[in-house]
């Protein structure tokens, strides 16, 4: 009997402890990101976890002023930490590719009127003028401007991670669809059918998408789009099933 105990007692020991950031819609606020990011580097050294990752569940771009800047901070800066980085794609992310790859006019003009327009601002592209006419020019403007390698970032987005007893989406999931039959669309961009659901997904899902004065925790999901366009970027703290939450207030 001592002797099982103390295998056990062993095995507790050697078990590591893992630690996910989730990160909300940014949404054109490097400010804010470099503020959130100072906390959790905090939180980091006073907390420390064997190992650590920086999840963003999408949306970096529109309605802020600084678009550009999000994504250089992104790529240029936040890699230094050395912490693995897993970036989502959001529905804005989703819309400016099918404006700019694909030519789609209905979703540049959903984009620019919902938020791109700052973006696009951000790039050196002005849209005063947001008309069927238009969006031809405005589309080749911004793939003269957005750099290469911010293409590419958009281009690589991921719609989900999987980690552990959770799944990471920008959205949501579509209840009684198994994971490997959801659809990126849904991912992207679902609300009805997911936000009043109370029964239980196949993974626990975080998400963004939805603005929300705090963060919103039911029993199948939390919700971290605290509307960071109007001043505030949170953080969930994932570590097994403890859940606590960092922000910029």
């Amino acid at each position: 009997m001592p002797i099982k105990r103390a295998r056990r007692l062993s095995n507790l020991h050697l078990r590591q402890r893992h630690r996910s950031y989730a990160i909300g819609d940014i949404h054109g606020r490097v400010d804010l990101l470099r503020a959130l990011m100072a906390r959790i580097r905090e939180d980091i050294r006073r907390f420390p976890a064997d190992s650590c990752e920086f999840i963003f569940l999408g949306d970096y771009i529109s309605r802020g002023p600084h678009s550009d800047g999000v994504i250089d901070f992104l790529l240029e800066e936040l890699p230094h930490e050395g912490v693995p980085m897993i970036c989502l794609r959001g529905n804005h992310e989703d819309l400016l590719l099918r404006f700019l790859r694909d030519g789609d006019q209905h979703a540049g003009q959903s984009w620019l009127s919902h938020g791109g327009a700052e973006a696009a601002q951000a790039y050196g592209v002005e849209t005063d003028e947001i008309t069927p006419q238009r969006l031809p020019q405005i589309a080749q403007k911004l793939r003269e401007r957005i750099p290469d390698k911010h293409m590419i970032f958009f281009e690589e987005l991921q719609t989900c991670y999987i980690r552990d007893g959770y799944i990471f989406v920008h959205a949501g999931l579509r209840p009684g669809v198994r994971l490997e039959e959801q659809t990126a669309t849904d991912m992207m961009w679902i609300r009805e059918g997911f936000l009043d659901y109370r029964g239980h997904f196949p993974k626990y899902v975080i998400h963004g998408h939805t603005p929300s004065d705090l963060p919103t925790i039911r029993p199948n999901r939390t919700n971290v789009d605290t509307r960071a366009y109007e001043g505030v970027l949170t953080c969930a703290v994932l570590e097994g099933r403890e859940r606590r939450f960092l922000t910029t207030l």
